[in-house]
């Protein structure tokens, strides 16, 4: 997002610039679960990327890079275009792998990319108004709870369709966590009704019907996949070095450690000096970094090393105007929480919404 703020730079520099992505606007996931809570409308949660580029005098490039020839430093697109380059910035994000689903993804939506939340809100509501009917989701981490406490947030005043809410939750619900993050969350989401199923992993997805490895079976009519993210798969596709989830291998420079005029940042890369959580935070920090080491490869100047620094703030939004909140040894859950995730939320978008 400051590479993006700052396109005119490098134009009023004598450079080109060029924008590839698969949408005009790019969705802020941290907004995703309170926009299927309708806590947001999907404007708030998006920015202009297409106009933005265009305006500070870039080309944008509607469509989805699928392979990269570093060798000859072009970028092959699904559509069968290309585009060469000279400096490259890798901000590919991540995905949900569609592991074991069977057949087609007729009300099975991922929690990424996170505009299909805006088609699941809708179906969820024009069922609800229909028949009660029961909302699963796989996945035992913070999005899965988020995911969770926003479509009960979603369905609140639905009445006696007030639809049954379960988490498929593996073995363990957010097991990667402290106990007292754990009992939190848990409570938050039981004391609403929602079911959380910690006997085993999913086995099979299909159209309104889940099966675990156990055999048993469950009946379902809306089913949220979040079982955690993984890199684009394009740095493979192109035999770009990659870490142990899949993602660019970048050095403390955020540059690939093979290719020194390939860059990246967020999700899709593997920070060789310390692997990073997927979260957004390092995103944030990664921001300026990366900007800076752009600008510095194009006109020859000195890089700048990233510092993942400490402890980051975690906050949780559960769907009920109540959030849960960490920060090294503070937790603390309630409207507190929310409020403050809301203000840090909005003020980040607002800062680059307002290049629009």
């Amino acid at each position: 997002m400051v590479t993006l703020a700052n396109l005119h730079k490098f134009v009023e520099k004598g450079h080109n610039v060029t924008v590839i992505g698969p949408s005009a606007y790019h969705y802020y996931s941290g907004m995703g679960p309170g926009m299927l809570g309708k806590i947001y409308t999907p404007d708030d949660i998006r920015f202009a990327t297409k106009h933005v580029v265009e305006k500070q005098g870039g080309t944008f490039v509607l469509g989805k890079a699928v392979r990269v020839d570093p060798d000859e430093k072009t970028v092959f697109l699904k559509s069968g275009k290309t585009v060469s380059y000279d400096i490259l910035s890798f901000n590919a994000g991540s995905y949900v792998p569609a592991t074991n689903v069977k057949d087609d993804v007729k009300d099975i939506y991922f929690a990424k990319p996170i505009e299909k939340l805006i088609d699941a809100r809708a179906r969820i509501l024009d069922l609800v108004s229909q028949k009660k009917i029961v909302i699963s989701i796989i996945g035992g981490g913070p999005s899965s709870a988020e995911i969770a406490g926003n479509t009960w947030g979603l369905t609140r005043d639905f009445g006696k369709n007030m639809p049954e809410i379960r988490i498929f939750a593996g073995k363990k619900f957010m097991s990667r966590f402290p106990d007292n993050i754990r009992r939190k969350i848990i409570g938050s989401l039981k004391k609403r009704g929602v079911e959380i199923l910690e006997q085993g992993y999913v086995k099979e997805i299909k159209t309104r019907h889940i099966t675990l490895e156990s055999g048993k079976s469950y009946n379902t009519d809306i089913i949220f996949l979040a079982i955690g993210v993984k890199p684009s798969p394009i740095f493979e596709e192109s035999g770009l070095p990659t870490g142990q989830d899949g993602g660019l291998v970048v050095n403390k420079y955020l540059q690939s450690t093979e290719y020194q005029e390939i860059f990246g940042g967020g999700d899709c890369i593997y920070f060789k000096d310390q692997p990073l959580d997927k979260v957004g935070v390092y995103a944030v920090r990664e921001n300026p970094v990366l900007y800076h080491n752009l600008m510095a490869a194009v006109e020859g100047t000195d890089l700048m090393p990233f510092d993942p620094g400490g402890d980051y703030l975690l906050i949780f939004n559960m769907g009920d105007g109540t959030g849960v909140l960490r920060k090294k040894w503070i937790l603390f859950e309630g409207r507190l929480a929310f409020i403050i995730k809301d203000y840090i939320d909005r003020k980040f978008m607002k800062k680059f919404q307002s290049i629009e």
